[in-house]
């Protein structure tokens, strides 16, 4: 009987510390909205740089769909909702989430609840692999660890969702404030990014982002491969000498390539073709025709079928679509 009411108090202890910690992390979340409304208010819809290089704020004060390669970044929503579309799959995230990225991904997302008077906002830091790895390197020479048996092997997925904790919150906070300090920024800047990066690395889900950081693991080795996709997007894609670059079997390599970015090689290479052809016909007001050659497509019929497919209009539609908005 003892121990039942000893359980009992332990459970309601932790309910009530829980509890806690969701209202800081609720009262800390409202703080960074006010932040991240005064740095972008009067700045129009987007993202918007700060003084600190490496962070920024984001801003939405309407439904509207985003079509954009996602670099390795830590995106923290403060206010509104957003949907995601990587490959096959659908990520939802809202205030109190944070999203990362660890790879280089093509996404389509939709802010699905920003309006005028209460607008999506956000705050993005970019992620430097380079640091990563100078923490995990102390991490495991401080604790004496290697990695677990089987990291190397296993790839996760380069994007996820999860509910912030109030380590992450705050360290997110007090990033933001440096802004108000200037001159402080270059000093204390630096030192909070790199608690952020600790902070990922010993959270809930530091395993998918250690394994980027983690020398000669498979997901390293598929970093490495779409790098050279992105850099040839508009080429022919042999997949053979993709794997062999990642030190892999044709079949071992489509398995991780697909565990990593949830599509194909193939797919990865025209969702960049058709992004990039999006860009230059909006950015450049050039053609269809013209767009479709210069991303590496032979068929212009080709090209606006699977542009049709991926944006849901074609290119011409899409664009006009796009100005109007």
């Amino acid at each position: 009987m003892k121990t039942k009411t000893t359980n009992h108090d332990d459970i309601e202890k932790s309910h009530i510390e829980k509890s806690h910690a969701d209202r800081r992390i609720a009262s800390l979340c409202a703080e960074l909205s006010m932040r991240a409304a005064q740095h972008t208010d009067g700045r129009g819809n987007g993202i918007h740089p700060t003084a600190i290089a490496q962070l920024e704020f984001m801003r939405d004060d309407a439904s509207t769909t985003v079509c954009n390669v996602y670099e390795p970044a830590l995106a923290i929503i403060v206010q509104g909702k957003k949907q995601l579309l990587l490959g096959e799959e659908t990520y939802h995230y809202s205030a109190s989430q944070y999203m990362v990225v660890s790879v280089e991904l093509p996404v389509r997302g939709f802010i699905v609840e920003a309006t005028p008077d209460k607008p999506y906002l956000g705050v993005l830091l970019k992620l430097s692999s380079l640091e990563l790895f100078d923490i995990v390197a102390q991490i495991q020479t401080k604790t004496g660890t290697q990695p677990r048996a089987g990291v190397k092997d296993s790839s996760c997925r380069g994007l996820f969702v999860n509910d912030i904790d109030l380590p992450l919150i705050d360290c997110a906070l007090r990033l933001t404030q440096l802004l108000d300090t200037p001159s402080d920024i270059p000093f204390l800047a630096p030192l909070i990014i790199r608690e952020i990066y600790y902070r990922l690395l010993t959270g809930e889900q530091g395993e998918a982002i250690r394994q980027i950081a983690t020398s000669g693991s498979n997901m390293q080795r598929i970093v490495g491969t779409i790098e050279r996709i992105k850099a040839d997007f508009a080429q022919s894609l042999r997949v053979e000498e993709l794997a062999e670059q990642a030190n892999m079997s044709a079949s071992s390599f489509h398995r991780h390539f697909k565990a990593v970015t949830s599509m194909s090689p193939l797919q990865y290479q025209k969702q960049l073709r058709l992004l990039e052809a999006r860009r230059l016909m909006l950015a450049e007001d050039i053609d269809a025709t013209y767009a479709a050659y210069q991303v590496g497509y032979e068929s212009p019929s080709q090209f606006s079928r699977e542009y049709s497919r991926l944006f849901g209009a074609p290119p011409i539609q899409d664009i006009q679509q796009l100005r109007i908005a």
